[in-house]
């Protein structure tokens, strides 16, 4: 499948470039970023403006967030239609908008009830909160455990930057949450062991909290089989087997959800990013069996309002009714054997091309001097916007309607950002 631009996302008229001052802006703001120095105010499909005129090709996407890139014309009718209706009202009424997005994704799901929140790191603290209390109700587990992956990423909350297994996010930031133990990811051998050896007095292994392909992580894909002896274990023990599909869902993969490219169900995922497709959104869903929640236990003043969930289930009809998922899996063959090519003629520099439909990774070697900032700063002045996922890995993330000519643009934008490095 090839989509095409519609041409309501084209620029049509003239565009004035407005003065930014960066300095004014790092005195008002906290540097919680390592910001790169473009500012940018304007976009459309999968290209963005900065406050000099400059145009990009967007392949971060917010960070796999923008599904149907900037502008998309279903977004704009959405969020139009219900900012005039109904934005915001409380949680302690009936929100039909809510009700309707809740029963898309079930019926597209493996999924029996949700719960909304405004995002991803929300949405993992709410499955935190919902293992607990199963484990305590149900399991009978006092001192509950969840197993989470080494070079996993699970948010910034003090719970999930705990359940995050890398310790450059931990740092200064102790003491940090207690109930969690990590393994290595895709080792299932060590995931077996620790049940064993955690299962010991008040404590018991509750839930396994993991991400069908990890992306801050260095993109690095979950095997089928580790993932289908979780599901195994986790029938076998009672464990609850959690799947974070913060990045991967929403049909990045090439399938709506990650769970579905490894072909098992998970009993809680998390969903957020590209959920609202920009407009923030987070939800947490779960089989019924599991969903031992009562009124008053779990909140979220802004989860699950009008104005968030109108736009969302327009993003998720829109995937639906363009079928959107078979440009993910065309473009993202497309862009994988592109960047083996460049691979190719680097050995020297790059190690590995991997991923999913449209959330892919480039390795660079370890004994290389390169790094991904090295890659992304090159990029962005041949007009392509990338980001990285460690040290030594570059993530490619475009809106899910990126179109043929912008793989092959973006390949080609990549290769002269390699010729300047590698000088």
């Amino acid at each position: 499948m090839s989509i095409e631009t519609p041409a309501k996302l084209q620029p049509t008229e003239t565009f004035t470039p407005t003065s930014f001052d960066n300095s004014s802006f790092d005195k008002a703001v906290m540097s919680t970023y390592g910001r790169y120095a473009i500012a940018l105010e304007r976009g459309a499909g999968c290209r963005v403006w900065d406050t000099q005129g400059r145009e990009y090709l967007d392949f971060v996407a917010g960070i796999a967030t923008c599904t149907l890139g900037h502008a998309h014309p279903a977004m704009v009718e959405a969020v139009t239609r219900q900012i005039q209706k109904l934005h915001h009202v409380s949680n302690l009424y009936y929100i039909p908008e809510q009700g309707e997005l809740a029963r898309w994704l079930i019926k597209h799901s493996c999924a029996d009830r949700v719960f909304f929140c405004n995002s991803g790191a929300e949405a993992n603290e709410a499955a935190i909160k919902l293992t607990r209390k199963y484990a305590h109700t149900v399991l009978k587990i006092e001192r509950p455990i969840i197993l989470t992956a080494h070079s996993s990423f699970h948010g910034r909350t003090l719970a999930t930057i705990t359940a995050t297994a890398q310790s450059k996010y931990q740092k200064h930031f102790d003491p940090l949450v207690p109930g969690f133990s990590y393994v290595p990811y895709n080792d299932f051998a060590a995931v077996e062991a620790a049940i064993g050896e955690l299962d010991e007095g008040d404590y018991g292994v509750a839930g396994i909290l993991i991400e069908p392909l990890q992306g801050e992580g260095g993109v690095r894909p979950g095997d089928v089989s580790y993932f289908r002896k979780l599901r195994q274990i986790c029938n076998e023990t009672g464990v609850l087997l959690i799947f974070d599909e913060v990045q991967v869902g929403m049909g990045r993969s090439g399938k709506l959800w990650g769970y579905e490219y490894l072909g098992v169900e998970p009993d809680i995922f998390t969903s957020a990013k590209g959920l609202g497709g920009g407009i923030p959104i987070g939800a947490m869903l779960a089989k019924k069996f599991c969903d031992v929640f009562q009124a008053g236990e779990h909140a979220s003043t802004f989860g699950g309002n009008p104005f968030a969930c109108g736009v969302a289930l327009a993003v998720c009809e829109t995937i639906e009714k363009e079928n959107i998922l078979a440009n993910v899996q065309a473009r993202g063959e497309q862009l994988r054997t592109g960047l083996k090519l460049i691979a190719a003629k680097y050995p020297q520099h790059i190690s590995e091309i991997r991923g999913w439909g449209l959330i892919n990774g480039m390795e660079l070697n370890a004994s290389t001097d390169l790094t991904s900032s090295d890659i992304v700063n090159a990029a962005i002045k041949e007009g392509l916007l990338l980001v990285p996922a460690g040290p030594k890995v570059i993530r490619f993330l475009p809106p899910l309607i990126v179109t043929e000519a912008e793989i092959n643009q973006a390949l080609d934008s990549l290769g002269r950002a390699f010729e300047q490095v590698t000088v």
